[in-house]
């Protein structure tokens, strides 16, 4: 019987994905992009900037931040599209097939984190909603319903998130469209252009650029594991960019307008935006469209999360992990006061992934010039890429130090300007340097 069960399930798993299998447009490319960002996290890190910035300026942070930050995810999706592979397998050939693990095993702990948020933010709408029109209410039920049926749909594999991730963008461009008309009709845009900076959340420029910039880095582990089912290059690095610039304006732009004006109008700030639009008339369709937006954004994080284990254990067949990476998001959801350091984690996030990618892509674009060998990243003993008993001791001498500056200037002394940029460049000019002149690989042979 279970066998007959998880036939049903997506067989998805480390191998290279085969031209003929490849399922993305550049409109589904688009959507996938579009429909993952535009989501309740990223409409919370938009009312993290108002008020203590101008709007204007917090949306001039957010076009330039989103626009830069989104190249290296791009770079890492075109890595994905040109070999077929997942970005944790990708991960062997800068860090070696063993050395892989350890950011395998970071990135499975981060977005094991990111679901528990995801999850109860989901259940927070869908309470909301079941509230609006029975009166009944049980946050913690609703939630674990919610990430149960993200691990249905994760379950499926990589064309089911691409079906439903169609349905989120088109739902989630009509609410916000709903909403800003609505809003227009009960304010002036102008008192919000006009509203004088009040700082609450401790947000300088520095510091909203450098959220942009983790929120945007905070995409690039998964990719890979989406882009390398794009039909072409082209629609990979066009797709990616316009879908996730867009996305990004539209969900913190609107994150913003909400919190600038229930300010204006003295509403309690909360985390939830479905009770804050529920002011507007929107509660109800805010708080079901944004369940399903960010159970569609919930999915890919479980679907990368398993992608990462199965880095880690090659063996593991794809459901089984999936269905305990479910479990565990379903328990986190629990804990209580996830979300009041939901602007911490962003910043942590930068810390780490920043430094772990900019040594990926400097590796492939530069060291590699473009070129992986696809065969040997596959082999269970690295092949080219086993380095010194399986790990580059190059990619971890500039990740620890690109690491502590992010952690220097994020958090000790920070720089007006933000350390995300910094810490990127550095780090992969670093990872060059060391990487040809200073800790050389053996040639490793076939």
């Amino acid at each position: 019987m279970l066998k007959n069960l998880t036939k049903h399930f997506g067989q998805d798993g480390l191998a290279p994905t085969s031209a003929d299998h490849r399922s993305l447009g550049f409109s589904g490319t688009t959507a996938l992009w579009l429909g993952a960002n535009v989501v309740v996290t990223t409409i919370l890190t938009g009312m993290l900037l108002v008020p203590d910035l101008p709007f204007l300026q917090a949306m001039m942070i957010v076009l330039i931040g989103s626009a830069i930050g989104i190249l290296p995810l791009v770079l890492v999706g075109l890595m994905g599209q040109r070999t077929g592979l997942t970005t944790m397998v990708l991960a062997r050939g800068s860090y070696g097939n063993l050395g892989a693990k350890l950011p395998s095993l970071i990135n499975l702990l981060t977005l094991l984190a990111w679901s528990w948020i995801q999850a109860l933010l989901a259940g927070m709408s869908l309470n909301f909603a079941v509230e609006h029109i029975t009166g009944y209410s049980n946050l913690a039920l609703f939630t674990i319903l919610c990430e149960t049926l993200v691990l249905l749909i994760a379950l499926r594999g990589h064309l089911g998130i691409e079906r439903v991730e169609r349905w989120a963008a088109v739902g989630m461009l009509i609410l916000a469209a709903a909403v800003f008309y609505s809003m227009n009709q009960h304010f002036e845009f102008s008192q919000l252009l006009s509203m004088n900076e009040e700082p609450r959340n401790g947000i300088t420029a520095g510091v909203a650029f450098d959220i942009v910039i983790a929120t945007a880095f905070s995409w690039i582990p998964l990719a890979a594991d989406y882009n390398r089912n794009c039909r072409s290059q082209g629609i990979a690095a066009t797709g990616t960019w316009v879908g996730y610039v867009a996305a990004t304006l539209l969900a913190m732009g609107l994150g913003a307008t909400v919190s600038g004006f229930s300010i204006l109008t003295g509403s309690e700030q909360t985390y939830d935006p479905a009770v804050l639009l529920s002011g507007f008339g929107f509660g109800l369709p805010a708080a079901i469209v944004v369940f399903l937006s960010v159970m569609t954004t919930n999915v890919m994080c479980v679907y990368s999360a398993t992608l990462s284990y199965l880095n880690i254990s090659p063996k593991s067949t794809f459901w089984k992990p999936a269905l305990i990476i479910g479990v565990l998001s379903i328990l986190g959801s629990q804990i209580p006061g996830i979300l009041d350091n939901f602007q911490n984690f962003l910043l942590v996030i930068g810390s780490v992934f920043i430094p772990a990618f900019a040594v990926l892509i400097a590796d492939y674009f530069v060291i590699n010039r473009g070129q992986y060998s696809v065969s040997d990243l596959t082999r269970e003993d690295g092949g080219c890429y086993h380095y010194s008993n399986g790990i580059n001791p190059a990619a971890f001498v500039a990740y620890a130090l690109g690491a502590v500056l992010a952690y220097y200037w994020g958090w000790v002394s920070p720089l007006a300007f933000g350390a995300s940029l910094p810490v990127f460049v550095i780090t992969a000019c670093s990872y060059v340097v060391v990487r040809k002149w200073l800790l050389v690989p053996r040639q490793q042979t076939a």
